[in-house]
């Protein structure tokens, strides 16, 4: 039960989003199939995943570096034999050569092919990954379903807060009762106006609303934002600061005073343990938000949840960053506090299985065979075609 072969291809995103960093006009994903020797009803059991949303095609890096190396592994390193999968093996055959720091160049590229490789194992194994992860890391336990909230309110040309009520209300009527908006990217005062519309639209609960200001808030205005924001009593305020500014991110909290998070541009454990050490975050009252495709894998999300257990912090504190099926399947495996959606923001690549129902913000774990990308209609085509 061998890899055969690994492709990529960089698929556009096509949106006009923006948030108070930045515009995703120009984004594009990699979309990796890792071929298998297994062969079901006549064609090869193939291993899918794509690098999330937010960072860059990376497929020149998987090309010269990480999939040679994965090809040329011993094979006991690299099996995709259930019984024996080795995900650490995996991780540090694609490791080999890389000196320590700079793992933003390399983590989105070897943890997009290591998400592929969980769901070639996992569909060997005719199981859902959400159960193969969990045998590996939670002692074979997993809920039977998981809370997600919608990433939304977002920023687009011409966008008004009429236009922002009708999205939140869209997701209000799929299901959802979490609802995050975008904020910095506009004058605090329009920020406040539509957070205003979108909490009279929650019925008033502002815990039913969280925003993310996506490290765009320039430095000499976190404090002004900490202040006029605080007395809403929001959910989470997310990503204040540079997300290597420890010291920025500590004085945020020390002036907002309520739940933060952060973590989603964080790609080694040696950031996050960096963040916790010196970022002033709360066990039980913050949340870290790593997008684990792009932070080395499912394998590195164990071993970051290892490391933050030392520091006092549970899985149910940590939220990934990535509102698609992988991030689903990893939050169940792993037993945290929930996952996200973007409904409508990313095309093919937002969202979740066809037939998955949202009820009241919960979403069922399902009985689908590997990450279950094929059980989405309008994605699996595109996977298909990279590995034709």
């Amino acid at each position: 039960m061998r890899i055969v072969e690994v492709r990529e291809k960089a698929v556009p995103l096509k949106t006009n989003l923006r948030n108070a960093a930045f515009a995703f006009d120009e984004m594009t994903t990699s979309i990796v199939a890792v071929i298998t020797d297994v062969v079901r009803a006549g064609k090869p059991v193939i291993g899918y995943a794509f690098n999330s949303t937010g960072r860059y095609a990376c497929g020149a890096q998987m090309r010269a570096r990480f999939i040679p190396r994965l090809m040329k592994a011993a094979p006991e390193d690299v099996t995709l034999d259930p019984a024996a999968f080795k995900p650490e093996a995996v991780l540090a055959a694609m490791m080999t050569g890389e000196k320590p720091g700079g793992d933003g160049e390399r983590s989105v590229g070897i943890g997009t092919i290591e998400c592929a490789i969980w769901d070639a194992v996992a569909k060997i194994a005719d199981v859902p990954a959400y159960k193969l992860i969990a045998d590996h890391y939670s002692d074979g336990k997993y809920p039977q379903r998981m809370f997600c909230y919608v990433g939304g309110g977002w920023y687009a040309p011409g966008k008004t807060v009429g236009d922002l009520e009708d999205e939140v209300q869209r997701y209000l009527d799929m299901g959802y009762t979490l609802i995050k908006v975008k904020v910095g990217g506009a004058p605090i005062a329009e920020d406040l106006a539509r957070l205003e519309a979108v909490i009279k639209l929650m019925g008033g609960d502002a815990k039913r609303v969280a925003v993310d200001a996506n490290c765009g808030i320039p430095p000499d205005k976190r404090s002004v934002y900490a202040k006029a924001l605080k007395p809403l009593g929001l959910r989470w305020f997310e990503e204040a600061a540079h997300p290597v500014d420890y010291e920025g991110n500590a004085a945020f909290i020390a002036d907002y005073g309520n739940a933060v998070a952060t973590g989603e541009n964080l790609f080694a454990m040696e950031d996050i343990r960096n963040l916790v050490r010196h970022g002033g975050m709360r066990p039980a009252l913050d949340i870290v938000q790593t997008d684990i495709p792009q932070s080395y894998g499912i394998a590195a999300a164990a071993r970051n949840l290892g490391m933050l257990a030392e520091h006092g912090w549970k899985p149910a504190s940590v939220l990934p960053h990535g509102g698609n099926q992988m991030s689903l399947n990893q939050a169940i495996g792993l037993g945290l506090g929930m996952c996200e959606a973007y409904p409508g923001a990313f095309g093919v690549f937002a969202g979740y299985c066809d037939d998955l129902v949202v009820e009241d913000g919960w979403l069922k774990a399902g009985d689908w065979a590997g990450m279950g990308f094929e059980r989405q209609s309008a994605l699996i085509p595109l996977m298909h075609d990279i590995a034709a």
